[in-house]
């Protein structure tokens, strides 16, 4: 099955009280429109077409940022949702099979759910996603008779009686392109608010002899967010669909409401998450590993058998093999760790490439920045870097090689070679007791000056 997606992005979003477009807040580590071309990239569609408005150019480089195939039209003046549709109908006017209208501050919506609207499209030429409403508020009312639906009515222009319904309209649709567009052309502005309203398609199918049905779905999948505590809302309602998610699948989460995800967070089966861990964008954990407590990932991957903190942070260009333990405190970015790597505790590694089962001792810098460029550290296999080594980049460490705790390393060190790179260490005998009669005594004569 062909299908075409239609993101509605151009709206301000005035009532979040931002310089920036409304789309590109963040929920689980990405912009939400982001959310919407993930649950579109699930249908594998033949086109993504993304309306913007607002900030046009900075939504536009968004989409594409998270999407090359995604096409970007603006929508300049804002007439409404049939006219914001109706801006896709040139890049869409060969397209073949259905489309679907999606919401950018929508970013709840399942790909399951859309794939149940695309199978109503067997029964019905028109399929919208409705739910039942605890408080119906300002929502679009869904009129039916038995399983067809008649109209959809916006709040300004419904009667009482229609106002007292509580079956609303989230503005999904679906319906084969070729005639979406076709009835998007004949739709009008008489309404209370002069605006094109893609709603009206329902009746006018209706008057052409078409059916038009409903799929429902929970409320909370139709969360818009249109202020900071319905960005607070989708972002809680988030991690818990996640966390959910994540149990299902054989993760253990020790204290899953306190796990943050990513939009694209992976963990596999038999990995163990720990309290208070927060995945940031681009993190891949393999079965089986560990990750403990206090952690902050971010643009890593985690092998099997890997285990990392507490307290520790992974930065991007971070790639843990098989089996490498990262303990507390330690920070690693753009760093390759081989087969069996420790690093166990209050170390940076960044910029470097380690061997397998080499040992990093406690406190070990590699030092990447000379304040313009950024220069790498490599470590060979078995090497052995005592506590409190600085590793002065470029620098290279053979196989099998040693270096002295305390040592500052700014030469390359041959393989089993040992490398002690630290100032020679003087004694003065009795000098300490000396130093501090001396010290003692002018505070107390400082002490019977005042």
């Amino acid at each position: 099955m062909q299908v075409s997606v239609i993101i509605l992005a151009a709206g301000q979003g005035t009532r979040m009280n931002s310089d920036l477009p409304k789309v590109l807040h963040h929920v689980a580590a990405a912009p939400l429109l982001h959310h919407a071309l993930a649950t579109a990239h699930g249908l594998e569609p033949s086109r993504i077409v993304v309306v913007t408005g607002h900030e046009s150019e900075a939504v536009a480089a968004s989409a594409t940022a998270f999407s090359e195939a995604a096409d970007c039209v603006v929508q300049d003046p804002q007439y409404g949702t049939a006219h914001a549709v109706a801006q896709a109908a040139p890049l869409l006017a060969e397209a073949e099979g259905e489309a679907i209208v999606l919401y950018a501050d929508t970013p709840l919506i399942r790909e399951e759910t859309l794939r149940a609207m695309l199978d109503a499209r067997a029964n019905h030429s028109v399929v919208v996603l409705g739910f039942h409403a605890k408080d119906p508020g300002r929502y679009g009312r869904l009129l039916t008779q038995d399983s067809n639906l008649l109209a959809i009515r916006e709040f300004k222009d419904a009667t009482e009686a229609e106002r007292s319904i509580t079956l609303c309209n989230s503005g999904v649709i679906c319906a084969e392109a070729k005639l979406l567009f076709s009835l998007i052309a004949e739709v009008k502005n008489t309404n209370a608010s002069g605006e094109y309203y893609l709603t009206d398609i329902v009746e006018i199918s209706r008057a052409r002899g078409l059916s038009a049905g409903v799929v429902l779905c929970d409320e909370a999948e139709t969360l818009g967010v249109n202020t900071r505590a319905q960005l607070a809302e989708a972002e809680a309602a988030f991690q818990s669909r996640a966390r959910g998610v994540a149990l299902e699948n054989g993760v253990t989460l020790t204290a899953p409401e306190t796990v943050f995800f990513a939009l694209d967070t992976y963990v596999g089966r038999d990995a163990i998450i720990g309290p208070n861990v927060l995945f940031g964008p681009g993190v891949t954990v393999e079965s089986g590993a560990e990750i403990k407590g206090f952690c902050h990932l971010e643009g890593c991957h985690i092998s099997r058998g890997a285990t990392v903190g507490p307290f520790a942070r992974l930065r991007p260009g971070t790639e843990l093999a098989e089996d490498v333990h990262v303990g507390n405190f330690v920070e690693i970015k753009n760093a390759i760790l081989d087969e069996g790597v420790k690093v166990g505790h209050l170390t940076y590694i960044g910029d470097a490439d380690i061997g397998e089962h080499s040992n990093i001792g406690a406190g070990t810098v590699t030092c990447n920045y000379d304040g313009v460029m950024k220069h790498r550290t490599r470590i060979g296999k078995r090497v052995f870097i005592g506590s409190d080594t600085m590793l002065i980049a470029p620098v290279t460490i053979g196989d099998g090689a040693m270096t002295g705790s305390g040592s500052v390393i700014t030469e390359d060190v041959p393989a089993e070679a040992v490398a002690i790179g630290r100032a020679r260490q003087v004694t003065k005998p009795g000098l300490a007791t000396r130093m501090f009669e001396k010290l003692k005594a002018i505070k107390a004569s400082k002490a019977k000056g005042q």
